[in-house]
């Protein structure tokens, strides 16, 4: 039962800091660069093609590849891949998390971010490797383990407090 509650705790202390991410992101302009764009207006999708560099305020993604799904002029689903997508941002206590895949799926509707693939979060100092992160933003929840059977297992590496 212990051992439950460390896993527990360290969940918590990683996910606690992407939630006190910037609020005041979302309010800036989104900063797009790529080698090459594809644009579909009839289908609503936009696909961006190497070195694609993503940034809006303090957020950063980084890409081989992203697909925009859009709603309107809205954008609705992003899906990033790459050797590995790279992300990070900066929480509103002035610290830096950062993540890492070989993909990376936002639902922008309801805030949730899976990482799929060799997936790492890391702040402080503190970590968590899995096959499959999801971070759900809203309800400031993280859920890690294998995106199928008889792959990794989940492993969290929490520093001591300083």
């Amino acid at each position: 039962m212990r051992r439950l509650e460390y896993l527990l705790m360290a969940l918590l202390l990683l996910s606690n800091p992407l939630a006190l991410a910037l609020s005041s992101d979302k309010d800036q302009p989104v900063e797009l660069a790529a080698d090459s764009v594809d644009l579909d207006e009839a289908k609503q999708v936009s696909v961006y093609k190497g070195d694609v560099d993503l940034r809006q305020g303090s957020m950063r993604l980084r890409a081989d590849q992203v697909t925009v799904q859009h709603q309107g002029r809205k954008p609705d689903r992003l899906i990033a891949v790459g050797r590995p997508v790279r992300f990070e941002q900066r929480t509103g206590k002035g610290k830096k998390v950062k993540a890492r895949a070989r993909r990376a799926e936002y639902e922008v509707n309801s805030e949730v971010l899976t990482l799929i693939g060799d997936a790492v979060l890391t702040q402080d100092g503190d970590t968590l490797k899995s096959d499959r992160i999801v971070y759900d933003r809203v309800r400031h929840k993280v859920k890690a383990g294998a995106a199928a059977k008889g792959k990794k297992r989940v492993r969290i590496t929490i520093q001591p407090g300083k």
